[in-house]
């Protein structure tokens, strides 16, 4: 499948609010309660909010014919070359075809001074956690969590570059 990764633009914001909508219903199914994660998406998806994801943050997009089907949040990195993955979000039609691990890649390649990716990712999301164990990132930590009302069990991992 031919994909193109490249940063995220303002006119993108509907396309990855709908990428993010699609994907976390599909990856929370079962997890986390819809209506739990509709009101959650409305606020860390909104448009104000993305906007200034752009600003702060480097955000990519992966793109099949023109059309947005996942996107990556880093932060920038910090003094001791650590970075924060936010989120990879793939419909899942689009999964299984490289987009994550070309996430990955395009990260450490634009950040070249990084020296660690860290991220967070809910136990009970096993797509999530095979990939991120498969690509080499290493548990670090487990906690218990209050998500808006609804317990979750956050793993904390990371990847030395």
């Amino acid at each position: 499948m031919d994909y193109n990764i490249r940063l995220m633009k303002k006119k993108d914001i509907s396309q990855v609010q709908h990428v993010a909508r699609v994907s976390w219903n599909s990856t929370y199914e079962g997890i986390i309660p819809l209506e739990i994660q509709n009101n959650f998406l409305k606020k860390a998806y909104s448009y104000k909010v993305l906007k200034r994801k752009l600003k702060y943050s480097m955000m990519l997009v992966a793109e099949v014919h023109g059309k947005i089907v996942g996107f990556a949040n880093y932060s920038h990195v910090s003094t001791e070359g650590s970075t924060l993955l936010g989120a990879i979000y793939i419909f899942p039609e689009f999964q299984g075809y490289g987009i994550g691990t070309a996430f990955l890649k395009e990260g450490v390649k634009i950040f070249d001074d990084v020296k660690e990716i860290q991220l967070n990712v809910e136990k009970h999301n096993l797509v999530g956690m095979r990939f991120y164990e498969a690509k080499g990132f290493e548990r670090i930590s487990e906690t218990e969590e209050d998500f808006n009302g609804h317990t979750i069990h956050t793993i904390n991992m990371k990847l030395k570059i």
